[in-house]
Formats: C-alpha cells, sequence, structure tokens
C-alpha cells in the first residue's frame, strides 16, 4: 500500500506547525534516507484528502482519547463517502506515536 492507495489521511496535531512538519518530512528523501532507511521520500500527501474535518485543532484531542477520537472520525468519513482506506497518523507526548490504516470493509 502506499499513499496513492489512501483516500483520507488524518495527522493528529496538537499544534498546526506539527502537521507542516509531518508533511515536511514525509515529502523529504533527505529524511527519509537518514531516519527511515528508505532511498526515497515516503511521498506527498494530497491535501484535499488531509484532515478533511479540520484534525485535532479543530475537533480536539482529549487527553487519552485521542486515537478513540481519529479511528472513530476516520471509520464514519469512511461509510459516509464509500471510500476504502484511511491513514491515521497519531502522535503522543514524549515523541511517540502509532499509525493505522482503516479499511471499510
Amino acid at each position: 500500500m502506499s499513499l496513492g492507495d489512501v483516500d483520507f489521511v488524518d495527522v493528529h496535531e496538537a499544534f498546526a506547525a506539527q502537521t507542516l512538519s509531518v508533511l515536511a518530512a514525509l515529502g523529504s528523501d533527505e529524511w527519509a534516507k537518514t531516519r527511515l532507511d528508505r532511498d526515497s521520500a515516503v511521498g506527498e500527501i494530497d491535501p484535499d484528502v488531509l484532515n478533511v474535518h479540520g484534525g485535532s485543532v479543530s475537533l480536539g484531542h482529549p487527553f487519552g482519547a485521542t486515537g478513540a477520537r481519529m479511528v472513530t472520525t476516520m471509520a464514519n468519513e469512511l461509510a459516509r463517502s464509500g471510500k476504502s482506506a484511511a491513514l491515521l497518523g497519531i502522535c503522543a507526548a514524549g515523541g511517540i506515536g502509532a499509525s493505522a490504516v482503516l479499511e471499510r470493509v
């Protein structure tokens, strides 16, 4: 699966600058080589599929429940739109985080 196979991308951010940093990193060959041991960048994310409901800055990021909020939002959007897949990037305190791919079946 590649970014081109994903219908929606939901990136959690406590600050808008965080999302901009993630987008820059994913599009960077240098970052991919030094941080991911990849030959090339992960890719560019189409702004039309990114945080289609505004993301955590506008929807909120309830402490300890952001992941659940993101999964619920994207599952509902997949059901509403009839689209197939969503990629979630969930950050957490201390520079840790998780990712998930949701698929409508």
